[in-house]
């Protein structure tokens, strides 16, 4: 076992025989938007995510379901299921079995394995200082998933919030090929300061963010004024706090997002100055969007992060 849960790496690395390595993930959760397909798609690319963090290759998955069969139509379960099949299809693999049982509140995630090459693994813990950070998806899931639940998020809002949960991180490894990547790690439960945090920590390195460099999702900062926070996230913001140097200049509010709970957020990447507008170039050309370059790693300090204004 070359990485296990010490690390708090993406996924645990078995290494198999020569340079191959073995990667395996599981992620599942409760629905964070109403529709039974995309939420299905949406738990999919959350899962995969983790093999994407690790510079790795995904190669099959296990369903894991809790529905409450009795008190639900299964069309709704059909259509999340099927949500996951179409995901995975898009990822070249297939959903080979799995497991359910009847619950009350519907569950739905994958179990992932992967590979990558020893060479080309990827962990949280080689940034170096001078590295510029990159994340490659806007903030605010968090946010817009509990203005959802509380039905007042409107279509636009939705639509393009479920775009960017439902997109896989595939295209933001694929463009780390034949560039240096010190280390990488995915956006989701922790929020932006607490996966940074672990970056850093692993690391043994401290980390300057730029708040007004952090991308965001539409409307995020009205949902924000009306008080529209998960729980989540101010538990991330309270445990951050901790080893967070704010600028007195950033409200409440803009902390908050800095800290919001992601549902298949971006990924977080640590790239040597040289290789950065290499790489957002690639992304750009592959994607047809924009990664942001965040912040910078800097050498060890007494608070590991530090947010600018």
């Amino acid at each position: 076992m070359l990485v296990g849960f010490d690390g708090a790496d993406d996924a645990a690395v078995f290494k198999l025989a020569d340079n191959r390595l073995l990667l395996q993930t599981v992620d599942f959760f409760t629905p964070v938007v109403d529709n039974p397909y995309d939420f299905g798609q949406i738990a999919a690319a959350n899962s995969l995510s983790d093999i994407y963090a690790m510079g790795g290759t995904p190669l099959f998955a296990l369903n894991i379901v809790g529905f409450p069969i009795k008190e639900l139509p299964r069309e709704i379960l059909t259509e999340i299921l099927q949500g996951g099949i179409d995901k995975a299809q898009e990822a070249g693999i297939t959903i080979a079995g799995g497991h359910s049982i009847d619950d009350k509140e519907p569950k739905y995630g994958l179990v992932v394995t992967g590979e990558v090459r020893e060479e080309d693994l990827l962990s949280n813990s080689g940034a170096q200082p001078g590295d510029i950070l990159v994340l490659t998806k806007p903030l605010g899931t968090g946010i817009i998933a509990t203005a959802i639940k509380q039905g007042v998020a409107d279509k636009a809002t939705i639509e393009t919030a479920t775009a960017v949960m439902s997109q896989l991180n595939r295209a933001a490894i694929d463009c780390t090929k034949n560039i240096k990547v010190n280390a990488g790690t995915d956006i989701t439960g922790f929020g932006l300061l607490g996966h940074l945090g672990e970056m850093c920590r692993a690391s043994q390195v401290s980390a300057v963010i730029n708040f007004s460099s952090l991308p965001k999702l539409p409307q995020v900062d009205q949902l924000i004024e009306k008080n529209l926070i998960p729980g989540g996230t101010r538990r991330n913001l309270s445990y951050a706090d901790k080893f967070t140097a704010f600028s007195n200049k950033l409200s409440g509010d803009q902390k908050l997002l800095a800290a919001d709970a992601q549902t298949s957020g971006g990924l977080l990447l640590s790239i040597p100055p040289a290789a950065v507008n290499q790489y957002l170039h690639k992304f750009g050309d592959l994607t047809g969007q924009e990664a942001s370059p965040i912040g910078e790693v800097i050498q060890h300090q007494k608070k590991m992060l530090q947010v600018d204004l």
